[in-house]
């Protein structure tokens, strides 16, 4: 199962980690960033809107679980 949200695409983003230690930073290492995903069931009136299949669970991130049921 991928970890993309199957409304926006948002999916996992590599960043870099700092530390400090005595005034200088020590070598970086990599961190993968998921993005927060739910599984819900969308009703048929958000599902068509996205095209997306009715009555399904699918993986949504919370930004646009919030805005799917603001407006």
């Amino acid at each position: 199962m991928a970890k993309v949200c199957e409304v926006c695409g948002k999916k996992p983003q590599i960043g870099k980690k700092r530390k400090k230690l005595r005034g200088k930073y020590n070598p970086t290492t990599k961190v993968r960033r998921l993005p927060n995903l739910q599984k819900i069931k969308l009703p048929e009136q958000l599902a068509k809107k996205f095209n997306l299949p009715p009555n399904k669970k699918v993986s949504i991130c919370s930004k646009c679980l919030k805005r799917l049921f603001k407006g």
